[in-house]
């Protein structure tokens, strides 16, 4: 099949990447295919789904008009600065050209060894490729910007990792660009001005075309961010990783790693095994993001003007990152207590809820889904915590037009709860994919009440609760 490419990333001078194809496996075998996101790329899903689009998903076979190639970048990893990372194990096919007029990375992950593979092996076993497949298409489900998940399939190989032999697997992601901090920032750290006004450049055109040079980008770059990671919090949600090479220019959620969803609600929730002193904890993340925006900041100076000007300039731009947040935090945590358009004198009555939460251990998307339908309380152990709210946000809700409708769209029933995820791959090694498409069917709609999902909805008993999850890399 003949898919629309339009390779601009790989029209860039060489030293932005390594071409090199993806590396054939040996039993390539279909799991999934993502036929709505198929349709949206112009891509017939059932080729996608045959034994030829199988081929193409594992590697084994280009599709026409791809010029596969492993980007380059460096990254803060935890805090600390790593010079060069570089895709380890993901290929960039191409840019599709969709048909809404979209143009979209197509990457192969888990396809084997590039420049940057820094002596692992290049694949992906099966369980992350599951865990970002479920959850990147529930953030889309749920409205946040993210990348997307084409398609995953089996290698027919299996791959050694904590001391085991798992089994292989290889996803497609799709996403606005591949571009990240962490991409500026490898060619700040080789001085290298000219790539950084290319990219510079390039970033801009495609992302923010309305924008006037490095300044507008980086103004661009914090309000993407500060909107995105304001998403993240509406829905408990908690990246992991939010290493500067993880932090995309486009604003999309980018690499599903150790990520979770919250059950019990606490400000400084930790789930990641490799988060050792809680960097990256659920309220940290929009300090985290001002702190990636910041190493943008230092990268784009030479190209703003003369330093101390520069400097100067750039914190400008900085500094309007927490009104932004602020704003946008206000705005999607109010419409999660059913307020169209909250206002600042609205903010004590979202934080006390908060706080209550907290303090009671009350489960977090199931509290605010129980706003919809009269339940919260039934998640608070002592129950009067949330009354003494309850009279307060109901005398509030008098001066709505539609509290419930607004409620209802901004509270999902479902979620990717940690333990479901781990009882999926649990099967899928196994050789049982059934728990996977049965929860990928209920978080394809996860607003809407569906009484055959109805024990997705249920928070984990103290034996299900997973309390830590892995790279899996």
């Amino acid at each position: 099949m003949r898919l629309s490419f339009d390779n601009s990333y790989a029209r860039l001078p060489e030293r932005f990447f390594a071409r090199l194809g993806p590396d054939a496996v040996a039993a390539p075998a279909p799991i999934v295919v993502n036929r709505a996101l198929a349709a949206r790329l112009g891509i017939d899903a059932d080729w996608l789904a045959s034994a030829e689009g199988t081929e193409v998903l594992a590697g084994n076979r280009l599709p026409e008009g791809a010029e596969p190639i492993a980007q380059a970048y460096a990254g803060h990893q935890f805090g600390g600065f790593v010079p060069q990372l570089g895709d380890g194990r993901a290929i960039l096919l191409g840019e599709v050209l969709a048909p809404d007029g979209a143009r979209l990375d197509w990457v192969l992950k888990g396809a084997g060894r590039t420049p940057w593979s820094r002596g692992g092996d290049g694949r992906a076993w099966l369980g992350p490729v599951l865990r970002e497949y479920l959850v990147s298409e529930t953030m889309a489900a749920l409205g946040v910007p993210t990348t997307r998940a084409l398609g995953a399939v089996l290698t027919g190989q299996t791959v050694y990792r904590d001391g085991f032999h798992k089994p292989g697997a290889v996803i497609s992601r799709i996403a606005a660009s591949h571009i990240r901090v962490g991409t500026f920032e490898y060619f700040a750290a080789r001085q290298d001005q000219e790539a950084l006004a290319t990219l510079c450049e390039y970033t801009i055109s495609r992302h923010y075309p309305d924008v006037d040079g490095p300044l507008g980008l980086l103004a661009g770059a914090v309000e993407a961010q500060a909107k995105l990671v304001a998403q993240w919090l509406s829905f408990g949600f908690i990246h992991g990783v939010m290493n500067t090479d993880n932090c995309a220019l486009s604003g999309e959620t980018i690499d599903y790693g150790p990520c979770a969803f919250l059950d019990v609600y606490h400000p400084q929730k930790v789930f990641s095994s490799i988060d050792s002193y809680g960097r990256y904890a659920y309220a940290n993340q929009p300090q985290i993001a001002l702190w990636n925006l910041t190493q943008l900041a230092s990268c784009l100076l030479p190209l703003i003007g003369p330093e101390e000007k520069a400097v100067e300039q750039a914190q400008a731009v900085l500094d309007g990152f927490a009104p932004a947040y602020q704003a946008a935090w206000l705005y999607r945590m109010g419409r999660k207590i059913g307020l169209e358009r909250a206002t600042e004198a609205d903010r004590p009555l979202i934080e006390s809820l908060l706080s209550r939460m907290a303090s009671e251990g009350a489960d977090f998307t199931r509290t605010f889904r129980g706003l919809v339908t009269g339940q919260a309380r039934d998640e608070f152990p002592d129950p009067c915590a949330f009354d003494s709210w309850e009279t307060l946000w109901q005398a509030r809700l008098t001066r709505e037009v539609v509290p419930q409708a607004v409620l209802s769209a901004a509270n999902p029933v479902r979620i990717p709860r940690n333990h479901r995820i781990e009882e999926v791959i649990t099967a899928a090694v196994l050789g049982d994919f059934a728990p996977f498409h049965q929860l990928q069917a209920a978080l394809t709609h996860p607003f809407d009440p569906n009484p055959d999902f109805a024990a997705f909805e249920a928070a984990p008993t103290p034996d299900e609760r997973v309390t830590r999850t892995f790279c899996g890399t």
